[in-house]
Parts: C-alpha cells; structure tokens; sequence
C-alpha cells in the first residue's frame, strides 16, 4: 500500500499528522507533506493503523490509499 495526496484539496487541518507524524508535516502555512524519507516505496505494516486513521480523519478527504 502507499499514501496518495492530492494537494488540491488539503487545506492543512493537520488531522492526519497527529494520526501519524512519522509519516505526515503540515508546515505552519500550507500543504501536507508525506515524509517520504519515514516510508519506502510502500507502506509498512508497522504504520498502516496510522496512517489509514488519517486518511479516515481529513476532514476534505485530500488523502487515500491504494495498493
């Protein structure tokens, strides 16, 4: 699985980097960023409860998962 943002609808709620800072920073002013050096190509297991949490908790729905 891997993490797919699309920047156009995040409004930097930050919902997802509390669900899983390892993964997810929102700068003060801006767009999430996905901490590409936290992930591989894919997604560990070891974060996937975390991560499918923030993708459950953004409020515009700017963040999915896909195999």
């Amino acid at each position: 699985m891997r993490v797919v943002l699309d920047p156009d609808l995040c409004q930097g709620h930050a919902e997802c980097e509390f669900a899983a800072p390892e993964v997810f920073s929102v700068p003060r002013r801006g767009v999430v960023e996905i901490r590409r050096d936290a992930l591989p190509d894919s997604l560990p297991d070891t974060l996937l409860d975390a991560v499918r949490e923030a993708v459950r908790n953004c409020p515009t729905r700017a963040l999915r998962l896909e195999d």
